[in-house]
């Protein structure tokens, strides 16, 4: 019997952070991680990605679907993805965990994941094992590391926060439906050929009688309209200064005052991302 110890990337800051706890609190474990890429990434998290594989000292695997997202789309009969049917979480995200460790789980292994679920998100529920050999522990939680204490392991690491930060609130695909409609603005400022992708596949999915775009009620095509780009704008620009003007400013925390667009909205702006994709 073999013991092995998985901690999985999501590109997003908490697991970095969690890698990173690992490697200094218990370097002598021998860990494997692994990113399960959907292949509709940010060209931003893999960046991340690479500068993270240069503090662990070792590889990242990437864990690839037996099929892509417009295979599974085909087999959703062309409906999009959405809080209502995650069928991209379970196909391009839980699937190919569990395909990578069932070989090392048949063979006996014990294998134990670790997951970046914070001390301050008594909400969120981590991967739950199906199989008695398959151990999951939450390190944060059981640490009493929150939010602030992310930013502090990843400064002090000089691994620092991915770069989609400066304009997105997590990671997962580039066209993601737990997007905020800032988000959205931003993406196709940042990244058009993308954003240009995501209208099409919402066309097609309307086209077939899909009853979800990407964000509730509002077809990209209407949210990239002039007048309504502006509206969003705005309408953050507002609840920005609204949460700054009652938020105080650490100096001796710089990287904790960076904009945290997931304190702006509540649930119906992007609220309550996939367990999987946004840490």
């Amino acid at each position: 019997m073999v013991e092995r110890h998985v901690l999985g990337i999501s590109g997003g800051k908490d697991s970095a952070a969690l890698a990173v706890y690992v490697r200094q609190h218990y370097p002598d474990l021998d860990v494997d991680y692994f990113f399960t890429d959907t292949g509709k990434e940010l060209p931003e998290v893999y960046e991340f990605l690479g500068r993270l594989e240069g503090f662990l000292g070792k590889p990242i695997a990437r864990l690839n679907p037996r099929r892509d997202f417009d295979f599974w789309l085909r087999e959703y009969h062309h409906f999009l993805p959405s809080a209502q049917t995650r069928w991209c979480t379970r196909q391009l995200k839980l699937a190919p965990f569990e395909a990578w460790i069932r070989p090392m789980l048949a063979a006996g292994d014990k294998v134990t994941s670790y997951v970046a679920i914070r001390s301050d998100e008594e909400y969120r529920e981590g991967y739950t094992s199906k199989h008695e050999n398959l151990t999951v522990k939450l390190p944060f939680r059981e640490g009493g590391i929150d939010k602030r204490g992310v930013f502090d392991i990843l400064d002090s690491s000089g691994v620092g926060i991915p770069k989609y930060y400066d304009w997105r609130s997590r990671s997962g695909c580039t066209f993601c439906f737990f997007q905020q409609k800032i988000e959205w603005v931003r993406l196709k400022e940042r990244h058009p050929e993308a954003f240009e992708e995501a209208k099409q596949y919402e066309k097609n999915a309307l086209e077939h009688g899909s009853p979800f775009t990407w964000t509730q009620g509002e077809p990209l095509g209407e949210l990239e309209k002039p007048a309504r780009v502006i509206q969003i704008v705005t309408d953050y620009e507002r609840r920005k200064q609204r949460e700054l003007a009652n938020k105080p400013i650490n100096p001796l925390r710089p990287i904790e005052n960076i904009e945290d667009l997931d304190d702006l909205f509540g649930e119906d702006e992007g609220g309550g991302a996939c367990v999987v994709c946004h840490k």
